[in-house]
């Protein structure tokens, strides 16, 4: 996959055309992923041709082929409009149009093949026409693998100050400068429309965790209702206008009480023939018993023909522990947030705070085993000081980093299912992880 400024078009030269990202080039941190000079943040060439180029679907747009599996986890593909997705995946967070602090170039050269980006966040600026104008997300980002963007349903139930649920929708107060906004089913299917990413979720209810069950039921209901109206009108701007393919998945509820679970996933697949389907409501607060628990009821629940994104989860046990009870789509902003406040992962140590004073003439790498360009380049004691002394480097490097043991982490469990060893190694992996985080 390649991703990188725009030719000009269009009389702007640093437009690309509409629906024509441009090629890639040298940024001076790695060599252009179609030509593979100068140096990749992996240390060879880019993600593309690690790969191989993903080609483009064909007649349909959107499937799921399983290759293999070994217990509950699963090796497959998802293929899109915009190339292939191999799983298991995790999806970097560009909440903004952007994963924080770093290029599309970068961000694909860690590893990527799919971001995700926030329809509540893009609603409120530039807005989606201003998107749609320029182009789509594609184009706007620079980024030409596929998108997801998410309802924008928690972050209204999350950020918005003042909100009020009515059964047809949420009326809500901007975060950023307290302007009153309503998100209906409806509106919501118009903004994703206009963003144009490859995949757009249905409009649903969060409950926290700790949510009383009739509370739950009350959200599963309203969540199943307006599953109902996003379908409809995504039906009509599918078939009423010229645009990008896209799919809709929903999003299956129900907290942590099982019954309600199964309802909800039997309910949602009678209606309607999704491409795939979204675990919502879980790393919300519960207990980590719960959601492992729910995950496995789910696993025998849903088809096993349909890819499983498991929403907000990407904590790198979390990760390969979801992975075991059958998920294969995962995002986290995890990546990002952690870099920012000085934290980042390494295999034999778990989560590694930099600002601790024992890494002050410490000459190692963050992760020995980590191909990344900040592991590859700077050692331990560069890293903390710029840490403490609060540059922004501090934030790319680590994020680059942290990035990159995700997906790397996505890829390996891959290869291991494949393979047929993956219940041996991640246990081994995890038991490793943990010990160090402990120590």
């Amino acid at each position: 996959m390649t991703a990188g400024p725009g030719k000009a078009g269009n009389g702007d030269p640093g437009r690309p055309a509409k629906g024509d990202c441009g090629k890639p080039v040298n940024d001076g941190l790695g060599g252009s992923p179609d030509s593979g000079a100068g140096t990749s943040l992996l240390g060879g060439v880019g993600a593309a041709q690690r790969d191989g180029a993903p080609s483009v679907a064909g007649p349909e747009p959107f499937s799921f082929e399983l290759h293999a599996a070994q217990g509950a986890a699963r090796a497959g593909t998802f293929q899109t409009p915009h190339g292939p997705v191999p799983t298991p995946a995790f999806m970097p967070v560009g909440t903004q149009g952007t994963v924080k602090t770093l290029t599309p170039e970068e961000v694909a050269e860690v590893g990527a093949r799919m971001v995700l980006a926030n329809t509540y966040h893009l609603f409120l600026r530039p807005g989606p026409d201003v998107v749609r104008a320029l182009g789509g997300l594609h184009a706007f980002m620079r980024w030409e693998g596929p998108i997801l963007t998410d309802s924008g349903g928690f972050q209204v139930f999350s950020l918005a100050r003042i909100r009020k649920i009515r059964e047809d929708g949420v009326e809500f107060q901007s975060h950023l400068d307290g302007s009153r906004h309503f998100f209906t089913p409806e509106r919501v299917m118009e903004i994703q429309r206009a963003l144009g990413a490859d995949v757009v979720m249905a409009f649903d209810e969060c409950p926290p965790g700790g949510a009383s069950r009739s509370e739950v039921e009350k959200a599963n209901a309203r969540t199943l209702a307006w599953l109902l109206r996003c379908r409809d009108r995504f039906g009509e701007l599918q078939a009423e206008e010229e645009g990008p393919r896209q799919t809709l998945f929903p999003v299956l509820q129900g907290n942590v009480y099982e019954d309600l679970r199964r309802q909800q996933a039997r309910d949602v697949m009678s209606v309607g023939e999704w491409k795939g389907l979204a675990i919502g409501g879980l790393s919300v607060g519960e207990a980590k018993e719960d959601m492992w628990r729910t995950l496995a009821v789910l696993h025998h629940e849903l088809p096993a023909g349909l890819p499983r994104y498991l929403m907000g989860v990407g904590y790198p046990a979390d990760l390969l522990r979801a992975v075991a009870l059958g998920c294969d789509l995962f995002d986290c902003v995890a990546p990002t947030r952690n870099a920012r406040h000085g934290t980042a992962w390494s295999r034999g140590e778990g989560q590694v705070n930099l600002k601790h004073s024992r890494f002050k003439l410490d000459t190692r790498p963050l992760d020995e085993t980590c191909d990344c360009y900040t592991c590859r380049r700077f050692d331990r004691a560069y890293l903390r000081h710029l840490v403490v002394a609060g540059e922004w480097l501090a934030h790319r490097l680590l994020t680059l980093h942290n990035l990159r043991f995700l997906l790397a982490l996505a890829a390996e469990a891959r290869a291991r299912i494949l393979e047929g060893s993956f219940e041996s190694w991640s246990r081994d992996w995890l038991l490793r992880f943990e010990k160090g985080r402990e120590g």
